[in-house]
């Protein structure tokens, strides 16, 4: 006897739907991601990235430098190493222990040596001395990822190709519910796949350095500062931490 075909409408024709992960459909997330970037504009409406630079060659040693390390360091030794260093020609040529003398500070300044000057030998022979700006070039050039490429390409370029994904950004991912890795995930290219379905593109940029700054202000890794927070009612994390801004671990938001 010939198989009956199940009626249109019914749950096999459609198929089993897919399960519900943690944090909530990708529709639930996309809206929730609305209301953060609106509330993120609110508190942080010039929001950018804090390394100072003066042209995309120095956004991205900057950047390099800041892996391990904190802007302010960065900052203060940037002006140093680029008065001196001025194009991607003369870091190409420079003595790797002149530059580890001047990096020393920002930590790992001997790897650091090695990926600027690896990144300015191919820009100053590949590119014409200029930054290349696409994603698929930045990330050939040596001690360049998504991370770096991002925010040169997003800062400086204006191009959102991708989300920065730092610590900070990583952590309020997981604590927003902006992402379906776990908690203890740290690759930062699955996290920037999953803010790239549920951010808007054009907003990536900006969202990236806003969370940069909240996480920095705000919601810090051991003492998020719940009470504080504006973005509290759209974080499924809030108040779930020790005192001290966040409250107990299970207490009841404030109505």
């Amino acid at each position: 006897m010939p198989t009956k075909k199940p009626k249109r409408g019914s749950a096999k024709s459609r198929g089993s739907p897919p399960p519900t992960r943690p944090g909530g459909t990708i529709q639930a997330r996309r809206k929730r991601a609305e209301k953060i970037i609106a509330g993120l504009r609110k508190l942080y409406p010039d929001a950018t990235c804090a390394l100072r630079h003066d042209d995309p060659l120095q956004l991205l040693i900057a950047t390099i430098l800041s892996a391990q390390s904190t802007d302010e360091t960065v900052n203060k030794v940037t002006p140093v190493l680029f008065g001196r260093y001025p194009t991607a020609a003369d870091l190409a040529a420079a003595e790797p222990a002149e530059v580890e003398k001047i990096i020393y500070t920002t930590g790992f300044f001997r790897n650091k040596t090695r990926s600027i000057i690896g990144a300015c030998k191919a820009i100053a022979e590949r590119f014409g001395g200029q930054v290349p700006q696409t994603m698929e070039e930045l990330i050939e050039l040596p001690g360049v990822a998504r991370k770096t490429a991002n925010v040169v390409l997003g800062t400086w370029f204006g191009k959102n190709e991708g989300v920065v994904v730092d610590t900070h950004v990583g952590r309020l991912a997981h604590r927003l519910g902006l992402t379906w890795t776990s908690k203890d995930e740290k690759d930062a290219v699955k996290i920037e796949q999953d803010l790239m379905q549920v951010l808007p593109q054009p907003e990536w940029t900006f969202t990236g350095h806003a969370l940069i700054w909240h996480g920095r202000g705000i919601c810090q890794a051991r003492k998020p500062k719940c009470l504080e927070c504006t973005l509290n009612k759209l974080c499924p994390a809030a108040f779930t931490f020790e005192p001290s801004g966040g409250g107990k671990p299970g207490k009841k938001r404030p109505k």
